[in-house]
Order: C-alpha cells, then sequence, then structure tokens
C-alpha cells in the first residue's frame, strides 16, 4: 500500500509539474480556447465529489460565458475543490457568477483558515503550510503545486486569483474575462455579494497543496 501510494503521489507530482511547464511556455500569451459555460463546467466538476468527506455544493446563477481552456479550466477547479475539502469542517460552496466584463468564481469552505500573511505566500511552488489546521492530518497534502497552477491558469486566460476571509474559513477568488456579450446583470451583482469582495486581497487565512 505504500509503495502504491509513492507511485500515485510521484505520478501527480509529474502531472502538475507538466502542467506548470506548459503554462510557463505560454506565458505572455493570452490563452484563448472555446466559448463555454464556467458555471456549468463547476456543476459537472462539483458532481464528482458526492463521496467527499464533506459536501461540495454548486451554487451557479446562470450562464457565465468565458473563453478557455476547458482541460485546463477543469484541472483549475479540481485543484481549488480538492484544496477546500481538505480544509472544510462541513461544506464546500463553489459559485460562478457574472460580473460585468467579468466571469468570477469562488470556492469557499468553513474550515480554520490561515494567517493574513500566508495568503499570497500559498500560491508560491511548493509552499504547503502547517498541516495541523487539516480536518484529516493524515491525509496527503500534495507537493505544494495546486495554487500556483491555480494562479497560472488564471494568469494565462487574462485573470486573476486571490484568497479571502469568509469568516469562518477561506474563499479562494478567480477571475477571468468574461465572453463577448456575457454581462452579469444586476440580479447576479446582488447575489454576488457576500460572495465575492472587490477584486482586493481581504484579510485572508489559509493554507497551500
Amino acid at each position: 500500500a505504500g509503495v502504491l501510494a509513492d507511485t500515485l503521489r510521484l505520478a501527480r507530482l509529474a502531472e502538475d509539474l507538466l502542467a506548470l511547464a506548459r503554462l510557463d511556455e505560454r506565458a505572455g500569451r493570452r490563452q484563448r480556447g472555446r466559448r463555454l459555460d464556467l458555471a456549468e463546467l463547476a456543476r459537472e466538476v462539483c458532481l464528482r465529489y458526492a463521496g467527499a468527506s464533506v459536501r461540495v455544493t454548486p451554487r451557479p446563477y446562470g450562464k457565465c460565458m468565458v473563453f478557455g481552456d476547458t482541460g485546463g479550466l477543469d484541472r483549475m477547479l479540481v485543484n481549488l475543490i480538492d484544496n477546500a475539502v481538505r480544509y472544510a469542517a462541513s461544506e464546500v460552496r463553489v459559485t460562478a457568477v457574472a460580473d460585468g466584463p467579468w466571469a468570477v468564481l469562488t470556492v469557499t469552505d468553513d474550515g480554520p483558515g490561515i494567517p493574513a500573511g500566508d495568503a499570497e505566500r500559498v500560491f508560491d511552488r511548493f509552499t504547503r503550510l502547517d498541516d495541523a489546521r487539516s480536518r484529516d492530518p493524515a491525509q496527503d497534502s500534495g507537493a505544494g503545486l495546486g495554487l500556483a497552477i491555480v494562479r497560472a491558469t488564471a494568469t494565462a486566460h487574462g485573470g486573476s486569483a486571490w484568497l479571502e476571509d469568509a469568516g469562518p474559513g477561506l474563499r479562494a477568488v478567480v477571475r477571468l474575462p468574461a465572453a463577448p456579450g456575457q454581462q452579469g446583470g444586476d440580479g447576479d451583482r446582488g447575489e454576488q455579494q457576500g460572495q465575492v469582495g472587490d477584486g482586493q486581497m481581504e484579510q485572508a487565512h489559509r493554507r497551500g497543496r
């Protein structure tokens, strides 16, 4: 069992390093891809977590269209949700909303949080914080590349990624340019209030894979 676990861990590390190498290779070039509904993609990814140790709940607010690489955005969502599930006490909430020229994805958990000073550091490659905050300290927390891939993917799509205080818990936010013709209405923005900040780093508090 130990050999199998080590093999799987090394395979995951190789996949993550390859993903980062590809993103680095395309650095400075906007990822175009195809038109897709980020809210629907988030819902599909959430369905894979039916057997997770905590609830993973998608909360889409209508269509949220972007141009992007489906595989890359799927991996980004998986990294965010895996990370949130590891630290959540009871639930992970995933939302995707249109907000004017932006599509805003959030993954929020109700876990213990991280110090504000670590909110940027966790996006650095191979950064792992103290696993004592994990709900299951025995669970492998990865090589510390998950959030680095999230930010690199967001940047490749012309967007950004950051962490916010969810009080309690942590909220990871990814903001991507909306596809032409996609405009978030007042209803979308009303639902979004309290879920997503104004794009500035708030008191953030927790971890990296």
